[in-house]
Parts: structure tokens; sequence; C-alpha cells
């Protein structure tokens, strides 16, 4: 028995020193809640100096992981393996993640700056009154074209890609949402229809615009454009501001029938080991200073108005990337479609693409 005893007290004390050199291991590699701070984010999707900046005031380490989607993002936080304390989703997956109780509640006594953004980007449907998200950057869906290679057609409308003149032309972006969405926007339609008689109607449209696309891309989509490729692309109006960048011969425009305003907002997961240090983070990327700097390097809209005087005239004032009240007042926010619908907007997209091939 006595021998038992000290084998049970030998296996308890290797088992606390397991313990405790791991925790300590993991204090080491910034993975304690009390002096570090993990951020989820989608890649290049901040000006790294800024979270070098963010660790001298405040003295927290941050680790920095990146995502490519929505999904494999929701995956992950559902997952729960890795402790995030700040996640920065798209709107439609807020609205998800609000759904599946995966986020708390903001503390808007600890963000005071969240009085530099502007109301027309604050209490959306897709998290009333802001209470669990804060906007990060905000855009539009649109069309790019070359003038030159389409010599001076107007875009102005989504049926201009249908015109016979654009055969095997056209890029678009491969995204469900964003191509159903265009179809039903081209048929004075909502994003977020639900009707199957218009979703069908929405089909039968994109199969007829089939001849004109030449091909349906990735994140290749802005190198393929901004070498030429093709004349003609539906992007994100960030990933058009990257292009121009590349290829001033370019234009975009959000056609006059509505399209998609999608945001990026800052989050905090139920799982967060540091809301304080996350409510921190949250509060410095909304200083006017800080806002300014990420948006240069990002080169996306930022939803921050004092961020705005701040930047360059030929930015802020480019109305292609910071449209008019009167534009944005007619795009629509993705809503969450659920399960069910989300999964039959997929099939009818999976059938768009199989009848391309």
């Amino acid at each position: 028995m006595k021998q038992l005893v000290n084998a049970f007290l030998a296996i308890m004390i290797t088992a606390f020193a397991l313990m405790y050199l791991g925790s300590w291991m993991n204090s080491r590699e910034g993975y304690s809640g009390g002096n570090t701070l993990t951020i989820y984010n989608w890649g290049d999707y901040v000006d790294p100096d800024l979270l070098k900046e963010f660790e001298k005031e405040t003295g927290l380490t941050v680790i920095y992981q990146t995502f490519d989607s929505n999904e494999a993002m929701l995956t992950k936080v559902e997952q729960g393996g890795t402790t995030f304390d700040v996640v920065i989703p798209s709107d439609y997956a807020i609205a998800k993640m609000k759904e599946e109780n995966l986020l708390i509640p903001l503390d808007h006594s600890k963000v005071p700056n969240l009085k530099n953004i502007d109301s027309r980007f604050m209490d959306l449907s897709f998290d009333p009154g802001n209470k669990y998200s804060v906007p990060y950057f905000w855009g539009t869906v649109g069309i790019i074209f070359n003038p030159e290679m389409t010599k001076g057609m107007d875009f102005t409308s989504w049926d201009s890609l249908w015109d016979s003149r654009l055969k095997n032309n056209i890029f678009l972006v491969d995204g469900a949402r964003e191509v159903m969405g265009m179809a039903l926007n081209s048929l004075h339609y909502s994003v977020n229809d639900r009707d199957e008689a218009h979703l069908q109607e929405a089909l039968t449209k994109l199969n007829k615009l089939s001849p004109n696309v030449k091909a349906i891309v990735g994140d290749e989509i802005k190198m393929l454009l901004a070498n030429e490729e093709a004349a003609v692309g539906i992007v994100w109006s960030g990933d058009a501001s990257e292009i121009m960048d590349e290829n001033d011969k370019l234009d975009y425009v959000v056609p006059e029938e509505g399209s998609n305003k999608w945001f990026d907002n800052m989050v905090i997961p139920r799982t967060a080991d540091n809301v304080d240090g996350a409510h921190k983070f949250i509060n410095f990327m909304l200083r006017p200073d800080v806002a300014a700097k990420n948006a240069e390097y990002v080169g996306y809209s930022t939803p921050n108005i004092p961020a705005l005087e701040l930047l360059p005239k030929e930015t802020s004032e480019d109305t292609r990337f910071y449209p008019p009240a009167e534009i944005t007042d007619r795009l629509e926010v993705y809503d969450n479609l659920g399960k069910r619908m989300l999964a039959h907007y997929n099939e009818l997209f999976l059938k768009f693409k199989m009848n391309k091939k």
C-alpha cells in the first residue's frame, strides 16, 4: 500500500510539474492571456507598424494570425482550439456568430473613439446598436473596366455586362453572394432575395452571361485585370483600388440598380482571454491617426470621419471609393440567409459555373 501511495504521489508531482512547465513555456511564447493579445484577421489587412506601435504603447505582445475566408474563420472560432481576443469578420459572418453565441457584447465605455465612426455605418441590420462589433473597413461591389479595351462602353448598369462586345472578356470573382447578387440587382431584386422564382430568373440570366465570362477566379483576379487579361471584372472596391494602383488605365463604378455595401468589423469572441486588451486594441484602431495610416497601407475605405481628413485629398475625395450618401443609401448589406438558403445560393452558383464549363 505504501508503495502505491508513493507511486501516486510521484505521478501527481510529475503532473503538476508538467502543468507548470507548460504554463511557463506558453507565457514565454506569448500565449498567456494577461500579457498578450491574439488577433485573427484577413491576410495583409493591417499595417504591421501599427501593431508594433500598439505593443509599445500598451506593453502587450500581439500574436497575429490570418484567415482567407469567413467560412474558414468561423470553423476555427467554433472549434475553439485557439483562443482569439479580436477577430475581424464580415457583416453576414457577424450575424452568424451572434446567432451561435460566439461573441461577447462590447463595453462602449472602453471604446470612446467609437464617436469617430460615420453614423451611416453604425446600427446596421447585422448588428443593431453595434452591441457586438465596430467598423474596421467598408466598401462596395462593382465593375472595374478598361476604357481603352471597352471603347467607350457605359457601365453604369449591370446590364452592360451582357453586351455581346464583351465576349470572353469578363472576369468574375469566385463568390456566390457577389455573382448571384449582381444578377439579382440587374433584375431589380434584392441581393438578399429568397423568392425561388426570382432566384431561378437570376440563374437563367447568369447562364446567358456565360459567353462573355472568360473565367471565374479568386485572388488572382487582381493580377489578371492589372495585366489586361480581360477588359472587365466584378470585384470588391478594395481590390479595385489595388488593381488601379497597378494599372491607372482602369476605372471602377457601382451600377445604378444597386449593389452590396460590405463591412469588416472588429469583434471579441466569447472565448477571449484578454478582453480588456481587446477593447484597448479596438479603441487604438479607431484613433484618427491610426485609422488613417492603416487605410493608406491597406488601400480600403475607412469609416472613420476624422481619419478621412488626414488622408490625401485624391484619396478622401475619390467618390468611386468614398461614395456620397445618395449612393450608399441604395446599397444593401448582405443578410445572414441561414444555412439552408445560403446552401441554395451556393448550389445555384455552382450550376452557373458548371454551365460555363
